[in-house]
Order: C-alpha cells, then sequence, then structure tokens
C-alpha cells in the first residue's frame, strides 16, 4: 500500500491522505480538509481509481474538501453512521464556529463497526473508536492505521467537544488499537506518524506500564 500526506489547511494542521493499491491503482482519499485542487490534481497525475472518499469523522476540518473531490471524481462519500448529520450541518460539524459555515454533500455509504472493503488485493478495515466524536473510525490496511482523530504521537483526540467522551476514547484506544501488532503505523489526523508499540510506552494518557 503507497501513501501521500498533504497539509491543505494549514492553520488546523489536518493531514489529508491518498492511499492506494500499486497493481491496481484503486485509491481511497481521507479526510479532505479543504477544497484545494492539488488533491484533484495528484489523483489524475498519479493515475489513479478513486474508490472512496472517506472521513474519519465529521467535524469541519476533515470535511471541507469534499465537495470538490466528489465534483472531480464519481466516488461514493462514506462516514460512520453516527457522524453522518455533520456533514450538512455547520452547526453539528462546528465549522460555524469558526464562521467558516461548510456544508459537505450528504454521505453515500454509512460505515459500521467491522466493515471491510479491497482496494486492489489489499483489504481495509474499519474501526470504530467514538470518543473524540461518537462516528470516529479509524482505518486499517496493510499494516497502516488511519487514525484520524483518535490517536496522536504522544496525544489523543480532544473530549471537550460537543460530543467528545474521555473515557469512551481512552477504552477505544485501550480495546481496539493497542490489540494491534506493535510495528502497526499509525498515520494521524494531525502531526507526525508514530507506531502502537511506541503509544503504548510514550503516550502519556494511554501508556501502559512496562513490566520489563
Amino acid at each position: 500500500m503507497k501513501y501521500k500526506v498533504y497539509n491543505v489547511l494549514p492553520e488546523f494542521g489536518t493531514n489529508t491522505y491518498l492511499a492506494w493499491d500499486e497493481n491496481s491503482r484503486q485509491a481511497i482519499m481521507i479526510d479532505p480538509a479543504a477544497p484545494d485542487r492539488i488533491l484533484l490534481e495528484e489523483i489524475k497525475n498519479l493515475k489513479l481509481d478513486l474508490k472512496y472518499i472517506i472521513n474519519t469523522h465529521g467535524h469541519g476540518d476533515h470535511i471541507a474538501g469534499n465537495k470538490l473531490i466528489k465534483d472531480g471524481f464519481p466516488a461514493p462519500l462514506c462516514i460512520h453512521e453516527a457522524d453522518a448529520a455533520k456533514l450538512t450541518e455547520a452547526k453539528l460539524n462546528l465549522s460555524e464556529f469558526w464562521n467558516a459555515n461548510i456544508v459537505s454533500p450528504p454521505a453515500d455509504v454509512l460505515f459500521k463497526d467491522g466493515d471491510k472493503f479491497t482496494l486492489g488485493n489489499c483489504g481495509v478495515t474499519v474501526i470504530h473508536t467514538p470518543g473524540h466524536t461518537q462516528g470516529g473510525i479509524c482505518l486499517l490496511v496493510d499494516g497502516l492505521l488511519f487514525s484520524g482523530d483518535t490517536l496522536f504521537l504522544k496525544g489523543i483526540g480532544r473530549t471537550d467537544l460537543p460530543g467528545g467522551n474521555y473515557e469512551m476514547l481512552i477504552s477505544s484506544i485501550k480495546d481496539k488499537l493497542f490489540t494491534l501488532p506493535d510495528e502497526t503505523i499509525v498515520l494521524p489526523g494531525h502531526g507526525p506518524d508514530t507506531t502502537i508499540g511506541k503509544e503504548k510506552r510514550n503516550n502519556p494518557f494511554v501508556s501502559l506500564v512496562s513490566r520489563i
């Protein structure tokens, strides 16, 4: 699995990912954060077949580019069912509060925990990780975890926003993410990459005490 990361919304530092199977060229775009045409150009330049547009959750800084990508490519827009209403309501996706009033097209596909799909020969699994929002998800594919705003390098997603729940987020990380192999690469919604093993040892919010 190949991927590239883009920072098209620098004021929020949101990571937008383009990931694809090298053989089939089937691709997904994760969290198009702003309507920046470089995202369209990259899909064309890399000669990719965009299969899905996926939002890891429904906050405005992760969905603002949805319309641009959908207008350019006939790919279904996907989000967890619990966050679907945020796409079309600026108050719910919080963009109203920074006067952006972002409205996305509605979802075409509503994910649930454990849903699976393929990109060529690569299987992708949807992991529901509520806590930052009720419908937050991570995507696991080929040793890569696109973690949205669930897990960061030495950090976790905010839980003080509407719909956030600290205990739920910690449970999501410990019970669903920390069961993955330590070498799993974590590609978060903000900031640099890390690994599951590093976060088990070093994340101050959810680190495990070493018994060695």
